[in-house]
């Protein structure tokens, strides 16, 4: 028997109105996991600021929250730039109805599968930047702002289990992840003093429509995605959702310094045999690596 069900799409895990009043920035908000976690802030209350690169994710991300009633601003921005996410905070601020947001997602990330001996320098410098280089410099600006105003603050970091574990064909998504879970526990200490809250979270498997090519065809090799997972299927995207609001309310005040895992216990799975190794590129469908 599979883990139950959740409530269906449009409950809340806290009560109606938690958010009121708070401005929520989420990075790559507008697509995938950071626009069902954002969403779950707008039917709490939250005004909603969506950052991304791109002009087509900014615009999915506010139909779909302004569809749940949510004051939505959107701010181009590349996270990897510390001027642009300076700006992106500085428009928060001035937009009429928002103000500096005292909620932060670290929810962009860059991220493809390829073995680590194909992987070009420039491959593993964009990932690394964007991932890590652009989770810090994010947390930083809200952390200078909230310190320099003596306001409280609460920033969630979306991970991966492979920080744990190594992540074998994603090196480079594995090693800036990895950073990311440091730098939670890093940052928790640093800024709890001044009433800041920093706090990962790690989804599971939770397919998605915005899914990347690269990701969907990795996936896509996978039979019975359902039978794979210890829970016997696969995440909800509203569970992850309500997991960030948790970690973000007024009920966690106590957290900090942790990394949440939202996965039904997938990453924790061991068997009791040792099953023949498949290679990364047996299991990307790839021939032997020729130079």
């Amino acid at each position: 028997m599979p883990l139950l069900e959740p409530p269906p799409v449009g409950a809340t895990a806290l009560p109606a109105g938690t958010f009121d009043g708070a401005t929520v920035l989420v990075t790559g908000g507008g697509t995938g996991l950071g626009k069902a976690i954002a969403s779950e802030f707008a039917r709490l209350g939250a005004a909603i600021v969506v950052a991304s690169r791109k002009d087509e994710h900014l615009e999915a991300g506010r139909v779909a929250l302004e569809e749940l009633g949510a004051a939505v601003l959107t701010v181009a921005c590349d996270i990897r730039d510390p001027d642009q996410v300076a700006g992106a905070v500085d428009a928060a601020v001035a937009a009429d109805g928002f103000g500096l947001p005292s909620v932060l997602v670290n929810n962009a990330a860059a991220n493809f599968p390829v073995p680590a001996e194909d992987m070009s320098p420039n491959a593993w410098r964009t990932v690394v930047d964007i991932t890590l280089n652009g989770t810090f410099f994010c947390s930083r600006e809200l952390a200078r702002r909230h310190l320099a105003a003596g306001t409280p603050a609460s920033i969630i970091c979306v991970g991966a289990s492979y920080a744990w574990t190594g992540g074998p064909g994603f090196a480079h998504s594995a090693a800036a992840k990895a950073g990311v879970k440091n730098m939670v526990e890093t940052l928790a200490v640093e800024w709890g003093p001044y009433g800041i809250q920093v706090n990962g979270l790690v989804p599971g498997l939770f397919p998605h429509a915005d899914m990347t090519a690269d990701i969907r065809g990795n996936l896509d090799r996978t039979s019975e995605k359902d039978a794979c997972q210890p829970a016997l299927r696969v995440g909800r995207l509203r569970e992850l959702g309500w997991a960030a609001t948790f970690l973000a309310s007024p009920y966690a005040r106590f957290v900090s310094g942790h990394t949440l895992v939202v996965d039904g216990a997938n990453w924790q799975r061991r068997t009791l045999t040792n099953p023949p190794v498949i290679t990364v590129r047996e299991q990307m469908g790839m021939g032997p690596f020729e130079g």
